[in-house]
């Protein structure tokens, strides 16, 4: 009876990393459960290093890297205690291994390392039919696993490249209309405020499809979102007050998609039920830009 409780938390343990890699990398909207958990520990972890070390920079990488090796991890687990509750008379043994001599643990684990590695040596084989299935299935499983990994960085980096792109380009137009403070709101092609308010609305969209995206702080100022997120604001407000129809519309765009980007920063990372000045300021400090 034991053993099959074991094989029942094994099963367990396998389906909710499945679910989890489900839900973080293919789902629309990527609500994993195990995935931001890690980013989270990580990115509290290097808040003991200076802001300005290089080191505080790297939450989000190695975060990445350690929930891939969660996953991994809990999947080799999960099924090595699968493994156990038939070992040893579910498997059959190489010439040179005896099975009255071996520790099923080991043997479990050894298993499914090598299974999920899609090494097979074949010195341990599975003999029971159903067994036989379960195998090759963490066999594909772990060929899936990474290539999953793969594509997941393929599609967080041009998300924070975007992001980037967002926060220097709302840098270099308030720099520009800093060296030249004669040229008013509606010297500002509307044209730039609706596009910066599209790509404001993309980033919000990498936020609620890609959240790991959150965790990757960007030491430069000028990339910085967290930083330049505040200007949007004031070009939006600048807008309102405007003579011209066009301008005052562009400003009420960009004011709706940094609403809503604030929204979805409170609701899914910062949870301070603030309006969006204070949401704003807790993504800067939270990023460690205050100041």
């Amino acid at each position: 009876m034991t053993d099959w409780v074991v094989a029942v938390i094994g099963g367990l343990m396998v389906t909710l990393v499945i679910r989890d890699v489900f839900h973080t990398l293919f789902h629309p909207v990527g609500r994993g459960s195990i995935a931001p958990q890690v980013m989270k520990f990580v990115w509290w972890l290097l808040r003991v290093f200076h802001p300005d070390r290089r080191i505080a920079s790297l939450t989000g990488p190695l975060g990445i890297a350690l929930v891939v090796l969660m996953w991994g991890a809990l999947a080799v687990v999960g099924w090595a205690m699968l493994y156990y509750a038939l070992m040893p008379e579910g498997f059959a043994f190489g010439s040179e291994l005896n099975p009255a001599e071996r520790d099923p643990v080991f043997d479990s684990l050894y298993i499914s390392l090598v299974t999920i590695g899609t090494l097979g040596f074949g010195d341990i084989v599975p003999t029971l039919p159903w067994l036989r299935l379960i195998v090759p299935l963490e066999s594909l499983f772990g060929f899936m696993l990474l290539t999953a990994a793969v594509s997941w960085v393929l599609q967080i980096y041009p998300a924070l490249h975007r992001r980037r792109v967002v926060a220097l380009q709302l840098s270099a137009l308030r720099e520009a209309r800093r060296a030249q403070p004669t040229l008013g709101i509606d010297c500002v092609p509307t044209d730039l405020l609706t596009a910066l308010a599209a790509a404001i609305v993309e980033v919000r969209n990498d936020f609620n499809q890609y959240g790991a995206t959150y965790y990757f702080r960007d030491l430069e100022t000028d990339a910085a979102l967290a930083v330049s997120i505040q200007y949007a604001t004031d070009l939006a407000d600048e807008a309102g007050t405007s003579e011209l129809p066009q301008t005052r519309l562009a400003g009420a765009l960009l004011t709706a998609a940094v609403d809503s980007l604030a929204n979805l920063l409170d609701a899914e990372f910062l949870q301070l039920g603030g309006d969006t000045a204070t949401v704003i300021k807790a993504y800067a400090t939270d990023h460690r830009h205050a100041g």
